[in-house]
């Protein structure tokens, strides 16, 4: 007896939401993002695989030395800080992405991007899917952004965004943002997974046919990572993340990722009243300027990207009334603060460990890399005995649970920075090099020596109350 065959039905598939993660069955967490609740099922799989044919080309293969670059030659912004991150400019065909917080200023910049390209005999195309055109006005008129060939649209709907490409013909498209703009032909709520790759794919698709140089702008998630999903970060050339404090006149830029530059730039603007101006020299943001010295301050220098800025730490040491003496820092690592405090107790005896301590930067300025140390743990002891550093010292070094101080990279260009700022006094690391011509740079190896070379520096006594 013949035994009949049974076609089985294909599996679902079931995809997360949040980072586009695919699995054949249902899981209440996904599997790369971690998020709990944003698995389903998006249809069916095909049963059967499909061979694609070979077809005709569009143009024959080309050896690369006789490819011409001139399709490709940046083509500057008319914004400073934004060409040296971008690399020189943008390149015709090149589509970007800009990511970060609310309120940071991501619409203003590009905002005033398409009205530079406008008024350098561009055209420029302002597609807003959160905002309408009158209130976009309103923002140009701020920042002096008017421009008579920048064009202004608010549409949400793909094919419109696409029909106004077709009519005004830009050089510039700045979309603001891709998680609002949706298409009728795809499934989905704008925002989401399937979208945001059908926007972004017709977008890019755009771009490269035409030559056209794009901005996208993108939202993050609570975490700051850039919301949707991971394969638009890897559809489009360049990646910027905006960063800056609500409260701070500061806002940096960062490239991710960048086709046609470097990634290891860092735009530095400031966020004033008639929009964003660039920072060609942003230490100034970063530094109090007094006549007399004051206690519990102390400069530093942290390298962005390859640029050195100089940034002023600032502590104050208090008795306390608590059981439990309070630490609080602003724009510093409470975590790397409480380390500094205990090796400033138990290898230089500067004993604050029933005080309350606050430390802080000048100018919004976030302090991440451990070459700040030094500066934080004198300033911390010039504050705790009331003793100024002088105004012209700068200390740069890695402070280890041991209390000795480590190399850091970048040590001659963060003494450049520094003598042509008007420092003359330098502590470093043991090993670091000389310094430029006309500072005088100590090295340290230890924080009681630190502490020791400063305090003869600065002409104090000491800035330690009892001995090591």
């Amino acid at each position: 007896m013949a035994r009949s065959s049974t076609s089985r039905a294909p599996r679902p598939t079931y995809r997360c939401g949040e980072c586009g993660w695919q699995t054949t069955k249902w899981v209440g967490r996904c599997g790369e993002c971690q998020a709990w609740g944003t698995v389903e099922e998006i249809g069916a799989g095909r049963a059967n695989s499909v061979v694609t044919a070979a077809r005709p080309v569009s143009q024959p293969a080309t050896p690369i030395d006789q490819v011409s670059v001139e399709a490709a030659r940046a083509e500057p912004t008319g914004i400073s800080e934004l060409d040296r991150v971008l690399g020189g400019g943008l390149v015709p065909g090149a589509v970007v992405l800009v990511a970060g917080e609310p309120g940071v200023g991501k619409s203003t910049l590009l905002l005033e991007a398409a009205a530079q390209r406008a008024r350098s005999g561009g055209k420029s195309l302002y597609l807003s899917g959160e905002e309408s055109a009158a209130q976009i006005r309103l923002r140009a008129e701020r920042i002096d952004a008017l421009a008579p060939q920048l064009f202004l649209a608010a549409e949400t709907d793909l094919g419109a965004v696409l029909s106004h490409i077709d009519d005004v013909r830009p050089d510039l498209i700045v979309l603001d943002s891709v998680q609002t703009v949706a298409s009728a032909e795809v499934d989905g709520a704008p925002g989401g997974v399937t979208q945001v790759r059908e926007v972004a794919g017709a977008l890019i698709r755009v771009a490269k046919e035409r030559n056209i140089a794009t901005l996208v702008v993108g939202h993050v998630t609570k975490d700051g990572s850039i919301a949707g999903p991971r394969a638009l970060e890897h559809l489009v050339d360049v990646v910027l993340h905006f960063e800056g404090e609500r409260h701070s006149r500061l806002r940096m830029v960062r490239a991710v990722k960048n086709r046609y530059g470097p990634t290891d730039e860092v735009g530095c603007f400031d966020f004033a009243d008639g929009g964003l101006e660039s920072l060609p020299d942003p230490s100034g943001l970063f530094l109090t300027r007094r006549g007399a010295p004051v206690s519990g301050s102390c400069v530093t220098a942290t390298v962005e990207g390859k640029r050195p800025l100089l940034a002023e730490v600032q502590a104050l040491v208090a008795a306390s009334s608590l059981a439990t003496p309070r630490r609080a820092t602003s724009g510093l690592d409470s975590s790397r603060l409480a380390m500094i405090l205990a090796v400033l107790e138990r290898r230089a005896g500067v004993s604050i460990g029933r005080q309350d301590v606050y430390a802080a930067t000048v100018g919004g300025v976030r302090l991440r890399e451990p070459a700040s140390d030094l500066a934080v743990a004198l300033a911390i002891a010039s504050a705790d005995v009331l003793q100024p550093l002088p105004v012209n010292l700068i200390a740069v070094g890695e402070v280890g649970l041991g209390g000795d101080i480590r190399r850091v990279t970048g040590i001659q260009r963060r003494l450049s920075e520094a003598f042509r700022l008007g420092f003359t006094y330098a502590l470093v690391p043991p090993d670091s090099g000389p310094g430029p011509e006309g500072m005088e740079v100590r090295q340290v190896p230890h924080i009681g020596a630190a502490l020791d070379a400063a305090a003869r520096l600065g002409k104090v006594v000491a800035l330690r109350r009892s001995p090591q």
